[in-house]
């Protein structure tokens, strides 16, 4: 077990043990928990707004979906036009 102090400005260093084993970077953000009388720091990755909607854990589910059907051969043929691609999906989509 390591120990840190804390400076004047509440900053700390994280010991190089603690930093190469869970893979940090400088400039990754950490989450700050306070749970009873301790402190735990979650290492954190950020994301643009406007890519929120692909973590999303709904849109990440249909992404396993999706690669466990690709990897099973489950694809569609190549399409000449968009419109039979959109022909296809709606022949293909359950009512």
């Amino acid at each position: 077990m390591s120990t840190a102090r804390i400076g004047p400005k509440h900053q700390m260093t994280i010991r190089e043990e603690a930093f190469q084993r869970l893979g940090l970077q400088p400039g990754e953000f950490l989450e700050v928990q306070v749970r009873g009388d301790a402190l735990y720091l979650v290492p954190q990755k950020l994301i643009p707004r406007g890519q929120a909607w692909f973590w999303s854990q709904d849109w990440q589910e249909r992404e396993r979906e999706a690669e466990v059907a690709i990897a099973e051969g489950e694809l569609s043929d190549t399409f000449e036009s968009a419109e039979d691609l959109v022909r296809h999906l709606r022949d293909s989509t359950p009512r």
